[in-house]
């Protein structure tokens, strides 16, 4: 609890990839990467306080998906899995919010789990290995490290190796999910075997349109396949990029969540106002990053 009496919170940003190039595939089979990573509000939300025994409940408006998970939520893994490594009982009564879509290329189960591992640090008063920390981060999940650090950065490796980045400009956000799940698996089962380079930079660009031209540069290695799986990802993009004020469009991760850049939240905000009244059914929301 905090010292008002109120649950401890942890954020669980969006995770956008700026850019994601696929560069290789290990010996266990999975990919290794050089991606750009970004966090960005909107975001979902975990609440700890203490109880008798371990609980979680799950609210906001994408709650319904992951009812039927069970104890296959990553929070409730990360909880479990933090007590154990701390050889204490997992005694919390968690909420998690859940504003992200499911299973959407912004690391929505990712940045809850660790969210909770933050919020259950602070809450059960922990100081836990660094490594140790590290190591239980990736059981749960490639994407976990990234959230855990939730912080701009390069990330390699299978995502478990980050690297500092330069920082980003000031710029406006809209991110974009047509209503479609894309499972990060099937996704790289219908990619084609070529790799791509690593293309890491030192210098940032000033401002949005700088950055723009610098993505514009580089890609998504994921997006062929998440179209041929799910080609309303191509109507997104090209909606987003007849925005205007729109100064670069892309789809993140494995998809099918879509992102686009603007020059300040304002123009962002302005732009997912117009494109609600066109396509109410899509997810749409404006943001920053962070």
């Amino acid at each position: 609890m905090s010292s008002d009496g109120r649950p401890l919170s942890s954020p669980a940003l969006a995770k956008i990839n700026l850019y994601l190039h696929i560069i290789g595939r290990r010996g266990d089979g999975y990919h290794e990467l050089d991606s750009l990573i970004a966090f960005a509000k909107p975001y979902d939300t975990v609440d700890a306080e203490a109880a008798l025994e371990f609980s979680l409940s799950i609210t906001g408006p994408f709650a319904p998906v992951l009812d039927a998970v069970g104890d296959e939520n990553l929070v409730i893994k990360a909880a479990r899995g933090l007590a154990g490594l701390a050889s204490i009982e997992p005694a919390v009564r968690l909420t998690l919010n859940k504003n992200l879509p499911v299973a959407s290329g912004i690391g929505g189960g990712s940045a809850d789990a660790a969210a909770t591992l933050r919020v259950l640090l602070k809450l059960w008063d922990l100081t836990v290995d660094t490594e140790a920390l590290a190591a239980l981060a990736l059981s749960l999940g490639a994407d976990v490290p990234m959230c855990l650090h939730s912080k701009t950065c390069f990330a390699g490796g299978i995502g478990e190796r980050l690297d500092p980045s330069p920082n980003l400009p000031d710029c406006g956000l809209v991110l974009v999910n047509p209503g479609v799940t894309l499972a990060t698996a099937e996704v790289f089962r219908a990619r084609n075997a070529v790799y791509s380079a690593p293309a890491r930079f030192t210098k940032m660009p000033v401002d949005a349109s700088g950055l723009a031209g610098l993505l514009a540069a580089r890609r998504n290695d994921l997006e062929a396949p998440a179209l041929a799986l799910a080609p309303v990802i191509g109507e997104v993009l090209e909606v987003l990029r007849d925005l205007p004020g729109c100064r670069f469009a892309r789809m993140s991760g494995s998809g099918a969540t879509c992102f686009a850049l603007f020059d300040d939240d304002v123009s962002a905000i302005a732009a997912a106002d117009e494109l609600s009244l066109r396509h109410g059914d899509w997810w749409i929301k404006p943001g920053l990053l962070v």
